[in-house]
């Protein structure tokens, strides 16, 4: 470029519409914010809730896990738990299409680390949940110890296996943001001096 003016930077070398970047940076930062509520929920059950029932007796294990399963399926939930696929996927979607190939790439990880979140959400931790709500009301059921002994051990180990890869997830989308921020701050370039004769020759 000519003179004074500034441009504005990509992975790549190329330039980005302005629109495209506005949509690229609101979805990464609503990747950012469903992303980080679900690693909350999954930290609060690993550090809190889950060792707070540990301590307790079959009856009020039992108990708050048959109806924090039934409470949890909720609009709002839904909402965030499907949130933090979709986003993340259409900002990956975004960046490639702009050519951000390094924010794309953390975008696409922490896209696939929640993908495994899922698989292991649908495939271990639902199937337990669905299981020990389907044993009844906590008051009717005959065998509590059988009950929970049969949902707390699996469905512990796999949250520490969810809590991590969120926040793996959390992590590279925060890279990515940071990436895509990088790449909107004006760059100078500097003045265009034409080329200066040789000195004349003695």
């Amino acid at each position: 470029m000519l003179g004074n003016s500034t441009t504005r930077r990509v992975d790549d070398g190329g330039e980005a519409p302005s629109g495209g970047r506005r949509i690229a940076g609101a979805l990464l930062i609503a990747s950012v914010v469903c992303m980080g509520l679900m690693a909350g929920l999954f930290w609060a059950f690993d550090i809190s809730v889950m060792p707070g029932l540990a301590d307790s007796d079959d009856r009020t294990f039992v108990t708050a896990m048959h109806y924090m399963n039934t409470e949890i399926e909720n609009g709002l939930f839904a909402l965030v738990f499907g949130g933090a696929l979709l986003l993340p996927g259409a900002a990956a979607v975004v960046l490639f299409a702009q050519r951000r190939r390094g924010a794309a790439l953390w975008t696409v990880l922490a896209t696939v680390a929640y993908f495994v979140v899922l698989v292991i959400t649908m495939g271990v931790n639902v199937p337990l949940n669905n299981a020990l709500v389907g044993a009844g009301a906590p008051d009717r059921i005959a065998d509590l110890h059988k009950v929970r002994s049969d949902f707390e051990g699996l469905w512990v180990t796999m949250n520490h296996l969810r809590d991590l890869l969120t926040t793996i997830a959390v992590a590279a989308l925060g890279r990515a943001l940071s990436l895509h921020a990088r790449a909107q701050r004006p760059v100078a370039t500097q003045p265009f001096a034409p080329p200066q004769p040789y000195p004349p020759q003695a």
